[in-house]
């Protein structure tokens, strides 16, 4: 298994990285496709992705808020390593049950650093920190493994969110050679 982040991401780019016809949520067709799932259902590598998230996280973080459907996962092996509480936020609330948002233990009056698998442009994030506020938590970051967003693309600041990432695009590009 990696010892460190360089090694890391190798093994995420050849674990996820995976070649074919793929038609993408916009409709183009790629030769290529990266499969994040191919690493969280990993308990291996889901654990490592988690331990480098840990460090970078904000000290004041009260609850981890993991995002459906990708930062679940993620957010709840967080949670064993630090202990920290987690919910599960989804996209949007259940019309059924307890009709609610995120699942899981209390988060209003408390500070929630978002969990994210893969930051895009940031929309998840940024609705899910809206309608948190919304519901009286504090949101101010999101941590997630990967960040592939174009410059500028991640306008998560915007809406005060800082973003960090375990690595980003260009770092799974860069072990590719």
């Amino acid at each position: 298994m990696p010892t460190d982040i360089r090694e890391l991401t190798a093994v995420i780019d050849s674990t996820c990285r995976i070649r074919g016809e793929f038609t993408l949520r916009s409709g183009r067709i790629t030769d290529e496709y990266f499969d994040k799932y191919r690493f969280e259902g990993d308990p291996h590598l889901l654990r490592l992705v988690a331990e480098h998230m840990v460090p970078l996280l904000p000290s004041d973080t009260q609850v981890l808020g993991g995002l459906e459907l990708g930062g679940v996962p993620i957010a709840t092996m967080v949670s064993a390593l630090t202990g920290l509480p987690a919910i599960f936020v989804r996209k949007q609330a259940k019309t059924y049950g307890t009709c609610r948002l995120a699942e899981g233990g209390d988060f209003a009056d408390r500070t929630v650093t978002l969990v994210e698998d893969i930051i895009t442009t940031g929309g998840a994030a940024r609705n899910a920190a809206v309608a948190l506020r919304e519901l009286d938590a504090t949101v101010h970051s999101v941590v997630c493994a990967i960040d592939r967003s174009e410059p500028g693309a991640n306008t998560l600041h915007e809406v005060g969110l800082r973003t960090v990432s375990v690595m980003t695009k260009a770092d799974l590009d860069e072990v590719l050679g």
